[in-house]
């Protein structure tokens, strides 16, 4: 019985002990603007600051989408270790913008969202053309509201846990009471 609850308690601490790295992927942890945000004046550019590390790659895209449909978001996506930035054109009419982002993560899977903020004063600005947007690569903001990510699910975990389980418990009961460098012997 001793081996049993030994063998489990070295699977349980295997199973703690890998799992969470593989689940990790960056998380947004501040904006400017923030997420939800009433500012009088448009930013001049967008900065989203993540918990780890953005890949350098030609898929992070960030768009700003204005109240009606317009797009703001005006040139490249800059990326400095886990600060990714995207210039703004001058803002125009008050209301609600949102921001849509899409980054490739420390961990090489893509994670996106948005962040909405509002203009309480009307700008001067207009937006860029359709025709120019999408040529700038910039994702439909509207897309989702929440980050996602194409990590491993949780049922494969917890079918490996009990996969594991099962190898340690009958490792341990076929090898039962016997001290090592003894044998049972056949009479």
């Amino acid at each position: 019985m001793r081996k049993a609850l030994l063998a489990l308690a070295i699977t349980g601490v295997a199973l703690l002990g890998t799992a969470t790295p593989a689940l990790a992927h960056n998380v947004l942890i501040n904006s400017d603007p923030a997420n939800g945000a009433s500012v009088a004046t448009g930013p001049s550019k967008i900065t989203l600051t993540f918990d780890q590390y953005v890949q350098n790659a030609d898929v992070n895209q960030i768009a700003v989408t204005g109240p009606n449909g317009g797009q703001w978001a005006e040139g490249p996506v800059t990326v400095q270790d886990n600060v990714i930035s995207a210039p703004l054109r001058p803002l125009g009419p008050a209301g609600k913008y949102t921001v849509g982002y899409r980054i490739l993560s420390a961990d090489g899977h893509p994670v996106s969202g948005e962040i909405p903020f509002t203009l309480t004063a009307a700008g001067a600005g207009t937006p860029a053309s359709v025709d120019a947007a999408k040529a700038a690569g910039a994702p439909a903001a509207a897309s989702s509201s929440t980050s996602s990510s194409t990590g491993i699910p949780i049922w494969v975990w917890i079918a490996g846990a009990v996969v594991l389980l099962a190898i340690g418990l009958t490792v341990a009961l076929r090898t039962g009471g016997r001290e090592p460098g003894q044998e049972k012997t056949k009479q």
